[in-house]
């Protein structure tokens, strides 16, 4: 038997949550969160994609690709049918407009498929692309930065 009640889908990107007193990224209230970002490879390292989202045909079946995704796929559509059903699920990556968005539109997809009645929010999907800054740097979103 299947839940009831919906679950939530959020996708969201490490480098844009706040941070906790200790200094570590603060991400969003969920039953379980899914960090994919030593998981799965980056797929904004692929020039064809890198100013696509997780919204695009294209980063999903890039995504999808990804060596270890199909399981990461199928183990949370496992999890999000169990009899007490999680009413939430989190799936973060460094920026969040990439695999975090393309998993979560495909895992949306899945459950809907299944009978799910699914909420998405994506938290950061829209935000630009962050380039990762060495540690204590600050980050630079290339729309902001200036000619020096």
């Amino acid at each position: 038997m299947h839940p009831t009640h919906p679950i939530r889908l959020i996708s969201f990107g490490y480098l844009h949550l706040p941070t906790g007193p200790d200094g570590s990224p603060v991400p969003p209230a969920a039953d379980r969160i899914e960090d994919v970002r030593d998981r799965l490879r980056d797929p904004a390292a692929a020039r064809d994609i890198l100013d696509l989202d997780g919204f695009h045909p294209r980063v999903q079946d890039v995504v999808l690709n990804t060596p270890g995704a199909r399981e990461l796929l199928a183990n949370l559509a496992d999890y999000a049918t169990l009899p007490a059903g999680p009413r939430r699920i989190a799936i973060g990556c460094a920026g969040g407009r990439h695999r975090a968005c393309g998993l979560t539109e495909i895992l949306a997809r899945e459950l809907r498929d299944l009978g799910r009645q699914v909420e998405v929010e994506h938290l950061h999907a829209h935000l630009p692309r962050v380039l990762k800054a060495p540690p204590g740097a600050r980050t630079v979103h290339p729309e902001q930065e200036t000619a020096r």
